[in-house]
């Protein structure tokens, strides 16, 4: 990694790679020519072997059916089993070609065997395969490969067949030959297609007669969907191409026929073989190739090093320049590119003295401008952090103008850091403005509310961001009287319960919680039985009077998580969030019994109030909360019908309208 961060090092390592891509790329062709040419050429070897091998054993097959139809002229048309047996052991050379010789009648019954074994003579041979091509070619033929009975090896049997005087079938002499490596097959086992090829050979029929692997021989050849072409030479077709082998990789082979036999010899050389000596060779010359580079590195480091001599001599005098030792650069030097740069350097160097010189100004500017301002103000680098703070934001603050960041970032509100800091990296990344709302916790305690502004300074000339500057303003005041404006909107002023809408929007919110989790919550809708007289007889004040102290029970006998309202008048609702039924009816009860108990006095007239209390929870059939409240509201109605103080449970049966009073209801009465 070191070598690649100068240019020198830069340059050599060009080299190299330009170097390596352009030996990878000769490479690479000479080893696509080459597989051809290696390919066309085993293919053509393949081609005469395979061409040689078939001729040398059609003129095996020949002679053998030439010395058997010899021996056929000797024995002549006797039937005499004594005169051929002789006369087969007088020709006991041709068990140098066979393994033994029989001779069979016409009705196809051996009469005579040499060398003679047991059981042989009188073998009935009329219904085999090779008796019928025999009788019905008149001709010489080689069977099919069967195994034998006595000694359990697969052979063959080669035949011509005899005749009468009157050119009639009269039999067959047949030949027996092993299909082990030996025999007629023994120049095939000699056959060397490096350490994988090899040589077979097949019956037309589909059947192996020769292979390398003496446990595949009778048995069938591969189907034609696994190899096509030797399907083709079974059917006749001599050639070459390039397929699959039984081991399943991709190799060359060729093809001739063995016509006298019904034969097919076939040559297998698989491709990674064939290409073998080819990727010696480019790996060799791989090596080398690799060696000689290494041996020209040092070379071409000493050449870069000198053409790269003039590059060490301009650092040294820009350095100079930027400690102030000189005021410009001076190369005597040839290469017009150093020339150039040398010239443009100077000329930066020019302007930037001059910029300098504005820029204090400005800075100077700058600062008495930020240092006399009443608002806070703030300047932040690139990165982010916090430079400057001007006298106005630290007293703000409560910090000093020595304060590390970290410290007074720390007095952010916990809930308000984090979307603060989000914010803040997004404006820095994206150039927009920073304007956030955040609490603040000065040191002596005091919680402020802060608006911050901030703006993104760039370059006009090319948009590259320079830092941040914003504006801080304490708007505690102005949120506290927020909070007071908003507590105001939804809340009762006589009791401080909710009101109507602030009600109302906590009856929508759990609803909408009950619609997306099925969370239960119910509702109680109640107003206040005989509070007319307290109104009319005691006068507005006691009404009121009244109406706080049943505020105080009912928000003291629900849950701290349960809304409590005065909608209006005398007319109250409870909200229970997440609350069964059955809850709900313990709470209305207590809550009937509770304010039972409240009473007020005026002038020695004591008046007591009872509820009507309507109850019903959220349902999946509700489609809006107006569903929920008029079946609250129809239980509260029904209450009063049925006498008054009592709780009526009101919920939906059957898809009726929540204002049916024949929905489900009961009735819970205390004694009166």
């Amino acid at each position: 990694m070191l070598l690649a961060r100068s240019l020198r090092g830069r340059l050599l390592l060009g080299l190299a790679a330009t170097w390596f891509l352009v030996v990878t790329l000769v490479l690479g062709m000479s080893w696509q020519l080459g597989k051809t040419m290696v390919q066309e050429t085993n293919m053509a070897h393949l081609r005469y072997e395979a061409t040689l091998l078939a001729d040398e054993v059609s003129q095996q097959v020949e002679l053998r059916f030439q010395a058997l139809e010899r021996l056929r002229e000797m024995i002549g048309t006797t039937e005499d089993a004594g005169w051929i047996s002789y006369q087969l052991q007088q020709n006991d050379s041709l068990l140098a070609w066979f393994e033994g010789i029989v001779v069979a009648n016409s009705d196809g019954e051996v009469i005579a065997d040499w060398p003679a074994i047991v059981g042989r003579v009188g073998l009935e041979t009329a219904d085999l395969e090779y008796f019928h091509m025999l009788r019905g070619t008149r001709r010489p033929y080689v069977s099919e490969p069967f195994v034998g009975r006595a000694s359990g090896m697969p052979m063959v049997l080669v035949g011509v067949p005899r005749f009468t005087e009157q050119g009639e079938f009269d039999g067959f002499i047949g030949g027996i030959l092993s299909l082990d490596s030996g025999g007629m097959f023994s120049r095939l086992a000699k056959v060397r297609l490096g350490e994988k090829g090899y040589a077979g050979v097949a019956t037309a029929s589909g059947k192996v007669l020769y292979h390398p692997n003496n446990s595949l021989i009778n048995a069938s050849v591969p189907s034609e969907a696994f190899n096509p072409w030797l399907d083709l030479a079974l059917d006749g077709w001599e050639g070459d191409a390039v397929g699959r082998l039984v081991g399943g990789e991709m190799g060359l082979q060729s093809y001739a026929q063995i016509w006298p036999a019904g034969w097919v010899v076939g040559l297998y050389l698989p491709i990674q073989q064939a290409q073998l000596p080819l990727a010696g060779i480019i790996q060799q010359l791989w090596w080398l190739w690799v060696l000689f580079a290494l041996s020209m590195l040092p070379i071409l480091w000493w050449m870069l090093g000198r053409v790269l001599s003039p590059l060490k001599h301009l650092e040294k005098q820009i350095g100079e320049v930027g400690l102030g030792h000189r005021e410009s650069v001076s190369l005597a030097t040839k290469m017009q590119e150093l020339q150039q740069v040398a010239s443009t350097f100077n000329r930066v160097e020019d302007e930037r003295q001059l910029l300098l010189g504005n820029l204090q100004e400005r800075e100077a500017f700058l600062d008495s401008v930020l240092n006399a301002a009443p608002q806070g103000m703030f300047v932040a680098n690139i990165k982010g952090d916090i430079t400057y703070m001007n006298p106005a934001l630290l007293e703000m603050l409560g910090v000093s103008a020595d304060a590390p960041m970290e410290t007074w970032l720390a007095q952010i509100h916990t809930d308000d850091i984090a979307g603060a800091q989000d914010m803040w990296l997004h404006s820095l990344r994206n150039g927009s403005d920073f304007v956030r709302q955040l609490r603040f916790l000065r040191s002596d305690k005091e919680l402020l509310w802060l608006d911050i502004h901030a703006r993104v300074v760039m370059l006009s000339q090319d948009g590259q961001t320079l830092g941040l500057v914003g504006v801080v303003k304490d708007i505690t005041e102005r949120r506290e009287q927020e909070a007071i404006q908003r507590w105001e909107a939804e809340h009762d002023p006589l009791t401080g319960l909710l009101n109507r809408r602030g009600f109302e929007r906590r009856l929508e919110e759990a609803f909408a919680d009950f619609q997306k989790t099925s969370t239960p919550s119910a509702l109680l809708l109640f107003d206040l039985d005989h509070f007319k007289p307290i109104n009319d007889e005691g006068g507005h004040a006691l009404g009121d009077e009244m109406l706080r102290r049943i505020a105080q029970v009912v928000a003291w006998e629900v849950r701290r998580s349960d809304h409590v309202a005065r909608q209006g008048g005398d007319e109250f609702g409870v909200l229970l969030p997440s609350c069964t039924l059955a809850q709900a009816r313990r709470i209305a009860e207590s809550l009937r019994q509770s304010v039972g108990e409240i009473s007020v006095t005026h002038q020695g007239k004591q008046y007591m109030v009872t509820l009507s209390i309507g109850v019903t929870t959220f349902d999946e059939e509700d489609s809006n909360v107006s569903d929920v409240l008029a079946r609250a509201d129809a239980g509260s109605y029904k209450a009063k019908g049925l006498g008054r103080d009592g709780v009526v449970v009101n919920m939906p049966h059957n898809n009726d309208m929540p204002h049916n009073n024949d929905d489900v209801m009961a009735l819970f009465d205390s004694p009166k």
